[in-house]
Parts: C-alpha cells; sequence; structure tokens
C-alpha cells in the first residue's frame, strides 16, 4: 500500500477544500457581521497544512491501488472533518472541541444532525457555511458511490456494476472518473440551482432559497431556521422541497441518462425507483389515514404533514413542518424506521438503502416458495436479470454488520447516560445520516455527552461510508503487503 500516495492526494484535497471557506468570507464581509476573521484564519491554516503535506509527498506519483482508494476514502472524511470544525470551534457560540467536529462531521456526512439552538440569531456567514458543508458531502458521496466504491468492490452502486444490464452496467458512467465525476458536478449544479429557483417562486429570500436548495438536493437537513421548513408555514415550499427531495433520492445515475437521452424511461424501468416511490407513497397514505382517524389533524392538513415528514425522514432528509414525535399510535416509530431504508443506491440519501431492502425481500419471498417447492430453483432477479449468489451475500454480510455496529452503538450510547429509546434513536439517526432522533434528540444533540458525540461522529462516517469502507481499515489484512 502507497500511504506516501495517500497523503499526498490528501494535500491537494485540502487546498481544495480550503478554498470552500472563501464564499462564506464574502458573505461576512458583506453584511459586516464581525467574523470574517475565522473564515480568514480556517483558510490559512487548512491551505498550508495541505500545501505541507503535498510538498512532503509530491514526488510519489505512483498510480493509487485498491487499497489506497480505501484510505484516501477514509482520509479525505477525517480529514475534512476535522478542518472544516475551525470556523465552529473559532465562533463565540460557546461551542466545545466535541462539539464543532460534531458540526461539521454532520455537515460533511449529510447527516443534519446539530448541537446548535437559535440559529436565527446566528451571521448569515456561520449559516451558509453549514449549508455549504452539508452541499459539498453531499457531491463528495456521489462520486464516491457511482464513480469510485464500485471500484473498490464496495457500496451500493457494486450491485449494479455486477448484475444490472442498462445504464449504470459500468463502475464509470464515462469512459474516465475524471469525466464521470464532471458529470456528476453538473447534474447537481443544475439540480441545486433549479431547486433555489423554485423555493425562490414559491415564497423564500434569496439567501433561504440559495441555503435550503444545498441542503435538500444534498439530503441533508440543516435549516437556517430554528423551525426548519416549518418556519415558513407554505404549503408551495413544502411541495418544492418534497419533490427535489424525491428527485435528489434517486441513483444519480439515472439522472445522468435521463439527461443525455431526454428521456424518463429509465425511471420506470428501474425496480428499485419504482420500490423507492412505493414505499413512499404507501407510507404517506397510512400516516395521513392514521392521523385523521385519530383525528390529529383535518383531511387536508393530515395529507399535507404526512407526505412531508414521510418523504423527509424516509430519504434521511430531516426536513420538520411538525413535531412527528408526538404524533398518536405507532406513527413516531414508522416514520422513523423509514430512515432504515434510506434512499436509492447512488443517491445523496442515506439508510440501507431501497435497494439492499428490496433484494432481502425477495430473498426471504424466495425462502418461502421453496418451502412449498423445496427442488425449485427460484432466481432472484433486478430489473429482470438474476442475480448471483455473491450479490446475496454481499447483501446479507452487510445487513448482519450492520445490526451488530448498531446494537453495540446502541450500547455505547447507553453507557453514556442515555434512555433506551433517545440512545436507539440517536444511533439510528446517526448511522442512516438522518439527523432529527427521538426522546432527548429530537431537536438538537447540545445535551449528550462529550462522549457521545465523538461516538456518534463515528457512526455517522460509518453510515456515509456504508461501513465496509471504514471497517476494512481496522483490519490486519488490510496492513500487510
Amino acid at each position: 500500500m502507497h500511504i506516501r500516495i495517500a497523503f499526498r492526494i490528501l494535500g491537494l484535497l485540502l487546498m481544495m477544500f480550503s478554498l470552500t471557506m472563501l464564499p462564506p468570507l464574502l458573505f461576512s464581509w458583506i453584511h459586516s457581521d464581525g467574523v470574517g476573521m475565522i473564515f480568514v484564519n480556517a483558510f490559512a491554516i487548512t491551505f498550508v497544512s495541505g500545501l505541507i503535506l503535498w510538498l512532503m509527498f509530491r514526488r510519489f506519483q505512483e498510480a493509487m491501488r485498491i487499497k489506497d482508494g480505501f484510505l484516501v476514502t477514509f482520509l479525505f472524511y477525517t480529514a475534512l472533518g476535522a478542518f472544516g470544525a475551525l470556523p465552529f470551534a473559532q465562533h463565540e457560540m460557546g461551542m466545545t472541541p466535541a462539539d464543532a467536529f460534531f458540526e461539521s462531521f454532520s455537515g460533511l456526512t449529510t447527516t443534519g444532525a446539530t448541537v446548535l439552538t437559535n440559529l436565527d440569531d446566528l451571521p448569515e456567514s456561520i449559516l451558509y457555511y453549514r449549508q455549504q458543508l452539508q452541499w459539498l458531502g453531499g457531491m463528495g458521496i456521489i462520486v464516491l458511490a457511482v464513480a469510485i466504491m464500485p471500484m473498490l468492490g464496495i457500496g451500493g452502486m457494486q450491485l449494479y456494476r455486477a448484475e444490472t444490464p442498462g445504464p449504470v452496467k459500468d463502475s464509470k458512467l464515462t469512459p474516465r472518473i475524471k469525466q464521470t465525476a464532471l458529470a456528476l458536478w453538473s447534474i447537481y449544479v443544475g439540480l441545486t440551482g433549479a431547486c433555489a429557483f423554485a423555493y425562490w417562486v414559491a415564497g423564500m429570500g434569496w439567501f433561504d432559497a440559495l441555503c435550503h436548495s444545498f441542503s435538500t438536493v444534498a439530503i441533508g437537513g440543516f435549516s437556517t431556521h430554528d423551525a426548519s421548513i416549518g418556519y415558513f408555514d407554505s404549503p408551495l415550499i413544502e411541495g418544492v422541497a418534497i419533490f427535489f427531495m424525491v428527485l435528489s433520492g434517486i441513483n444519480f445515475g439515472l439522472h445522468f441518462f435521463a439527461w443525455k437521452e431526454r428521456s424518463l424511461r429509465h425511471y420506470f424501468r428501474d425496480e428499485e425507483v419504482l420500490f423507492y416511490l412505493s414505499i413512499l407513497g404507501a407510507c404517506t397514505i397510512v400516516v395521513t389515514a392514521i392521523l385523521i382517524g385519530y383525528e390529529t389533524y383535518s383531511a387536508g392538513h393530515a395529507l399535507r404533514f404526512a407526505a412531508f415528514e414521510v418523504v423527509s425522514i424516509f430519504t434521511t432528509t430531516g426536513f420538520a413542518t411538525v413535531d412527528f414525535t408526538v404524533w398518536p399510535s405507532m406513527l413516531p416509530y414508522l416514520v422513523f424506521f423509514g430512515a432504515f431504508t434510506g434512499a436509492c443506491a447512488g443517491s445523496t440519501g442515506g439508510g440501507m438503502k431501497v435497494m439492499r431492502v428490496l433484494l432481502i425481500c425477495k430473498q426471504g419471498l424466495r425462502e418461502i416458495h421453496r418451502l412449498i417447492h423445496p427442488n425449485a430453483i427460484f432466481p432472484i432477479k433486478l430489473n429482470r436479470r438474476p442475480m448471483g449468489p455473491s450479490i446475496v451475500e454481499a447483501i446479507w454480510g452487510f445487513f448482519s454488520i450492520y445490526v451488530i455496529i448498531f446494537l453495540f452503538m446502541h450500547l455505547a450510547m447507553v453507557a453514556c447516560g442515555m434512555d433506551f429509546l433517545t440512545a436507539f434513536s440517536a444511533v439510528g439517526a446517526a448511522i442512516n445520516n438522518l439527523g432529527p432522533g427521538m426522546g432527548d434528540v429530537t431537536v438538537h444533540y447540545g445535551q449528550i455527552s462529550e462522549t457521545a458525540k465523538v461516538i456518534l461522529c463515528f457512526a455517522m462516517m460509518l453510515g456515509r461510508l456504508e461501513i465496509f469502507t471504514l471497517l476494512v481499515l481496522f483490519t490486519p489484512m488490510f496492513w500487510r503487503k
């Protein structure tokens, strides 16, 4: 493994990342909010650190291997999360180092959990910086999920690369990763621009429209207001958010080919997308019916709030218009459990990914059929093509490791002093990159212990990197030559 190559690349990434401190610095100067120096300092520290790394290892130009890819991916999120915390740590908000790390990692992993309160009173430059972190994190995971992770043999898109015919069969959408990244950036920026314009037309101010478009397309959930999208109390704005949350939860490989061929047929021929839309539709109907049955809201408001919360939580965005945790019956748990399924593979969403859940369901149905006809052969198919045994094994391997890690982290949260519900939802919200939890972390995570925040940062990275990318670094075999 070429560790020195990994550090050279990390140096370049840090120098590039330092440039992201300049837009919030511009906001600070325009509004004269007095916090511009924290972005100047953060820019200088990040750039110089990256430059030193690059100068130390610039001579090492060998080609990257698979092992190097795992290490670079891990260093990418760890280093950017650490340096991204610098503005939070310097600002006079009373944030501890653990708070600053938590806010930064939550942004870059598009989790959306926050330790901050009184957002409406914060400088616009700080608010913009939070939103920008999520936007950059969303684009980062798209490039990783669609262009890089499949080549490492991991991630939800690996299933497409291995077995699925059609537009996303190959590991790269275009012949080179550079071209793939450029194509994905174009789509991502285009969606963000369209979302910002739609928010502005729907009634948001230009600053709120820009910031919320960042967190909507990134499926992040950060807002510039404590009340989130509920601050605007606008069905039209909520409709815009629902549309772009659903769209951003779909595989960006399909977006690429829909744009390239000017056709929507790829969406309606993809089983994962159809299953994803079916889940959102069915759960919206169930939640609406129960809210009406319990007379929680009128029929119109029940549909409005149910549709928004189901889409927001199921796609792991985390925006809110009402507090779903106080809804009657089993609704809070039904909505929260939706985040475990998450969005589609190759999207900015979190969770286990719809494709894995779909194939697990198909595997369960096959076992039932085998009980009826023990000698029959029932292949598992995705988009009318049979899935190989290795794919099914990989899915069950992911699921088993996911459950084991979840249980251990849940115990760790209880050991940190949380009650059962708070611990369960905090781990679920972090590892699924959702953000809002239940119990004591419904609104924010500022009250939990420092140790718990650090553990949850690790859970966010596990979820964002689909577990194996991170766990492989802890195996002795990885470090052997």
